[in-house]
C-alpha cells in the first residue's frame, strides 16, 4: 500500500483540540496553493438516549460566551501553527538552497 493510500484509509484527525467543558474547538490543517491553512470547527458534546457520545453544532445561550472564548483561543493557536509552518517551509528552502550551492 502506498503512503497516499494509507493516508486515505485513516480518518483525518485535527491538529489540535481546545476544550471548555463539553464544548470544543477542533483545528484542522488543510493544504492550499500557498501552503497550509487552518479551519476551526466548534461543537458541543452530549450523550444521546442510548448513552453514546455525539457532537452537535448548535449551542444554547449559556454556551455563547464560552464559544467566543474558544474562538479567541483557536485564533491564537492557528496563528502559532501558521508561524511554525512558515518556519518549517523556510528551513526546507534554505536546506535546498545549500544543497544546490554545494553541487
Amino acid at each position: 500500500m502506498t503512503q497516499d493510500n494509507q493516508d486515505r484509509s485513516q480518518p483525518k484527525q485535527p491538529v489540535d483540540t481546545i476544550r471548555d467543558g463539553n464544548l470544543k474547538a477542533s483545528i484542522w490543517r488543510n493544504e492550499g496553493d500557498k501552503g497550509p491553512f487552518y479551519a476551526t470547527e466548534f461543537a458541543r458534546t452530549y450523550k444521546d438516549k442510548d448513552g453514546n457520545l455525539r457532537d452537535t453544532h448548535s449551542f444554547i445561550d449559556s454556551d455563547q460566551l464560552k464559544i467566543a472564548e474558544l474562538a479567541r483561543k483557536s485564533y491564537e493557536r492557528t496563528t502559532e501553527l501558521r508561524r511554525e509552518a512558515f518556519k518549517e517551509r523556510r528551513t526546507e528552502q534554505n536546506r535546498a538552497l545549500r544543497r544546490d550551492q554545494t553541487r
